[in-house]
């Protein structure tokens, strides 16, 4: 089971007691958007990177369309992991086993910090 799949049940498991009907939607908007954050974060510093080392391989527009094509295979990627049959199979598994229970407060700010990280990436240089 990787991360991702850990923080989308933590992030699912705590707001199941709060919101039953809405926790499965909450753990999907958390997942996608920490996954598409680091996505950005990787995405500045490579730019960052090859333009510090005089290498033009994209110009902005082409990347930012590329970064929108990636976000909607992302988006389209969780929605089929994590709903319907193969969302309840591996919460099954992870019940089975002793889950790691993370802040949700740290995880809600994984997001944030990806993306604080890369606007400051892309000022600084």
């Amino acid at each position: 089971m990787s991360i991702s799949d850990q923080f989308f049940f933590s992030i699912y498991n705590h707001y199941k007691k709060r919101y039953k009907q809405l926790a499965n939607k909450i753990a999907m908007v958390y997942i996608d958007l920490l996954q598409l954050s680091v996505l950005l974060l990787l995405g500045v510093f490579f730019a960052v990177f090859f333009s510090q080392m005089n290498v033009v391989v994209v110009n902005s527009e082409k990347a930012w369309t590329l970064y929108i094509i990636a976000a909607l295979i992302i988006c389209f990627k969780n929605w089929i992991q994590y709903s319907g049959k193969k969302r309840n199979v591996m919460n099954a598994k992870i019940s089975n086993r002793k889950s790691k229970n993370y802040s949700n407060w740290l995880l809600w700010a994984l997001p944030l910090l990806c993306i604080a990280m890369a606007i400051i990436l892309s000022k600084a240089f």
